[in-house]
């Protein structure tokens, strides 16, 4: 089964023309297929690869034997109403972190010292359950060798009202425009890349309708009718002076296809 999909509405950042896409709803193994989530960190090409999505058949959310398995299709903001619901600790920055579950531990997902692999106890792929301590993973970066199609999280009681108002508080000063969230991963024992990027100059600056937010000078954000072109023309840009001036190779965290 495909679909069309107007990456323009799609994507959050709101760049990308109409593609066909299949849809997934069955474990295999698709390997020519780059796997979508809700196109929150998405930066998509005019002539992109092969892309497919979850369908609904890994839309779900069930508790058994002290833990929480989750379809990968299913959305931060589902997850996050249910673990309300039901009281379960450990998930409320979902509520500031947004796209799919399979895609937010793909990429190891977070706030400052909470990542998604916190409390994460296994994954589901085509190659069968792979245990935390078997992925490597570092700091909004996985090693996976395929789809992910289920997650299982050890569970513990208590959702925190106050904990959820305090990631709230640490995204308040995120651009209202449209975007596709963090650029650029910020570097270890260094400054951050919103800082570097704005020291660089570049906080505010345009090219056609994109422009690194005046607010936060590590989102790239569209203006209006930005383009691909543009978008990438200002991340070279970040990249080349970023490591002029401070001898630093950005790493992206969006991901381009």
């Amino acid at each position: 089964m495909t679909k069309v999909i107007d990456f323009k509405k799609y994507t959050s950042i709101h760049i990308g023309g109409k593609h066909s896409v299949k849809v997934i709803n069955e474990i295999g193994d698709f390997k020519k297929y780059t796997i979508l989530g809700r196109g929150n960190n998405l930066l998509i090409s005019n002539n992109p690869k092969p892309l497919a999505i979850l369908g609904e058949e890994f839309d779900y959310i069930l508790q058994k034997n002290r833990k929480l398995i989750v379809g990968a299709a299913v959305s931060s903001g589902k997850l996050l109403t249910y673990c309300k619901k039901n009281n379960i600790a450990n998930f409320e920055l979902l509520a500031k972190l947004p796209g799919n579950m399979g895609g937010l531990v793909k990429m190891n997902a977070g706030l400052k010292q909470w990542e998604i692999f916190n409390h994460l106890h296994s994954i589901k792929t085509q190659n069968g359950d792979i245990l935390k301590e078997n992925i490597p993973h570092t700091y909004r970066h996985t090693q996976i060798d395929g789809i992910i199609y289920e997650i299982t999280f050890d569970i513990e009681s208590g959702y925190c009202k106050d904990q959820q108002k305090t990631f709230n508080t640490m995204r308040d000063n995120q651009p209202s425009l449209p975007s596709a969230g963090s650029c650029f991963k910020n570097p270890k024992d260094t400054h951050s890349a919103g800082y570097m990027i704005e020291k660089a100059g570049l906080k505010g600056y345009t090219i056609g309708g994109m422009a690194f937010s005046s607010e936060h000078a590590n989102f790239l954000v569209n203006m209006g009718d930005g383009t691909y072109d543009e978008a990438i023309k200002l991340i070279k840009l970040a990249k080349q002076k970023v490591l002029e001036q401070f001898n630093i190779n950005l790493e992206l965290e969006i991901i381009i296809i």
